[in-house]
């Protein structure tokens, strides 16, 4: 097999041969070591504002092991990184840029395989956009989850936690030594959430797409195990090369259905909808928005975990993981898709595994769910003329269906100022409705679970209707409208909502409704002005320009192509240097 590698090491022109050779001699490479080797370029991507994907620091040196056990040559490599708690306004904003590095810095070097390594929020879909977009063969190796906390004796989780503490605080129930006291005890170790948030539904959507080792995607990352993987996934990656396992022979349409399913029976995070639309649209696979909504159907929740359950990922892992839950979703999914070993899922998966004592308390079967509801709903109607999202299993039974008028905010700084103040007029039927936080707005940031009014936590409240064109963590929960699309910024509906306007969901009818009608709604948009461009110049300009709408997953339209014919890599001319 002629590696691609090749080119740049054993070309014809003797010239570009040398000039390579002697430039990986000067960094202590000797060529005669490597020569006929796959080249494995590993990925980093922390730093050290990075605490989900810190642990790759170490990490790293055992797929290097890995990939020289097999026979292949590691060159580690760095590309930016997306710290979720740290990058303002929004991760997502920053996604695209990641998986352009990547997409480049493969596609310009010399790299016969590839290992991705991933865990926080924007990190994982990033990777796998890059990486489908170059098709090589590629695993992804997550870091794992950090360690659930104590606080005051109880277990306390990183992320949905800290939303219910938040609220506690400022309804009153917690002082101020008690927030001080939670600060430190909350996130005590390095790693992702240790909830069903959105670094571990991607990692678990990753495993389904055959883009990372199986059963590799739950483990902790304090556990002995997350080093064996990584060794692991440094060796199955040079088999890979060899087999010409690529991604999209991995992740083919009825892999992101396959996926779409495992995302509704773990109840996953939201964020899930926008990202394996843009992974799968670089590989010129189009998935609607529907589609979400009717693959998931009669797909029912089988995880127990935060934030639609009570548990962390620590109980997961130890109830079986996700092998357990796909294992268990096997009869309602395409079992021929390819897994990372290259067999089918339906092997991979469908061994029998040991019973762990309590797991059915964490993973319950498809007969005796944990929940009956679950996935995303898909929401339409003339506020959501291309659609909105809401998470079933996240919502309060007595919201499903709901009608309250509107309490706006036109954008961030102004539900800032107000949310908490005694003067804002609001109960518990009012529809909160935030404006101007959607892609070409603000790069979509998780502002979407507005907070409820400090007035109404003070008096029990702890669920109301939301609706934004935003999304929100992962880790949060609520009646949540997220992804409202067209988006204010650009004329949708949502732009014209105005205080005391009656808004109507139905979640079992896929409906929210503005109470208007169709001439008043018109003449809004008529008379409307859309607001000046926050970025004259820059990559955030960019992104504003050329990002596609939540429904096509806010990717760039400039990287996404029309078909599978431009999906089509394209190699550069190995020249003069």
């Amino acid at each position: 097999m002629k590696l691609r590698s090749s080119e740049w090491f054993n070309n014809d022109n003797a010239e570009l041969t040398f000039q390579h050779r002697s430039a990986m001699k000067a960094m202590g490479h000797n060529p005669d070591t490597f020569a006929g080797k796959p080249i494995i370029g590993i990925f980093n991507a922390w730093n050290d504002l990075n605490s989900c994907n810190y642990p790759h620091k170490e990490l790293v040196e055992y797929v290097k092991r890995g990939v020289l056990m097999a026979g292949g040559y590691p060159i580690e490599m760095h590309t930016i990184s997306t710290p979720a708690d740290f990058m303002k306004p929004s991760d997502l904003l920053y996604r695209n840029l990641l998986a352009m590095d990547i997409e480049e810095s493969i596609r310009s070097q010399p790299i016969d395989g590839v290992v991705l390594l991933c865990e926080c929020d924007k990190t994982v879909p990033a990777q796998l956009m890059g990486a489908a977009s170059c098709d090589l063969p590629t695993l992804q190796l997550a870091a794992g989850h950090r360690s659930s906390g104590s606080f005051r004796g109880k277990t306390v989780n990183y992320g949905t936690d800290l939303w219910k503490y938040s609220d506690d605080y400022k309804a009153g129930l917690l002082s101020d030594e008690e927030w001080k006291e939670l600060e430190g005890s909350i996130s005590c170790s390095l790693g992702g959430c240790p909830v069903m948030g959105s670094a571990s539904t991607m990692k678990s959507l990753s495993e389904m797409l055959g883009m990372m080792l199986p059963g590799t995607s739950s483990i902790p990352a304090t556990h002995a195990q997350r080093k064996i993987a990584a060794e692991a996934t440094g060796l199955r990656i040079v088999e890979m090369v060899k087999e010409q396992l690529t991604p999209s022979r991995l992740m083919t349409e009825e892999a992101f259905h396959n996926a779409i399913k495992l995302l509704a029976a773990i109840g996953g995070s939201t964020n899930a909808a926008i990202h394996l639309t843009a992974i799968a649209g670089r590989l010129g696979i189009f998935i609607p928005i529907e589609r979400y909504a009717e693959l998931t159907e009669n797909i029912p929740l089988i995880v127990n975990l935060q934030p639609s359950g009570m548990h962390s990922m620590d109980d997961f892992f130890k109830a079986g993981g996700l092998s357990r839950v796909i294992r268990e979703l096997l009869p309602l999914l395409d079992q021929d898709c390819l897994s990372s070993t290259g067999e089918t899922i339906g092997c991979t998966y469908g061994l029998e595994m040991p019973e762990h004592e309590g797991a059915t308390e964490v993973i319950s079967s498809l007969t005796a769910p944990f929940k009956k509801r679950s996935g995303l709903a898909i929401l339409k109607g003339n506020l959501a003329p291309q659609g909105a999202v809401i998470k079933k299993s996240a919502v309060s039974p007595h919201l499903f269906k709901h009608r309250g008028q509107a309490v706006v905010f036109e954008n961030y700084l102004d539900m800032l100022a107000r949310i908490d103040s005694d003067d804002l007029q609001v109960d518990e039927s009012n529809v909160l409705v935030l404006k101007h936080c959607g892609p070409v707005a603000m790069g979509m940031p998780e502002w979407g679970s507005i907070p409820i009014p400090a007035k109404l936590l003070k008096q029990g409240v702890r669920d109301m209707v939301r609706i934004s064109d935003g999304r929100m963590s992962g880790t949060s929960y609520g009646a949540v409208i997220l992804h409202t699309a067209p988006e204010s910024a650009i004329g949708g509906p949502l732009a014209i909502v105005r205080d005391g306007d009656w808004i109507e969901l139905d979640i079992e009818a896929s409906s929210v409704r503005l109470l208007l009608s169709d001439e008043e709604i018109a003449a809004r948009l008529a008379v409307w002005i859309r607001p000046e461009p926050q970025h004259k110049r820059g990559y955030p300009r960019l992104f504003a320009e050329h990002t596609l709408q939540a429904p096509e997953g806010c990717d760039l339209d400039i990287l996404r192509p029309k078909n599978k014919e431009e999906a089509a890599f394209v190699s550069p001319i190995v020249g003069r240097g």
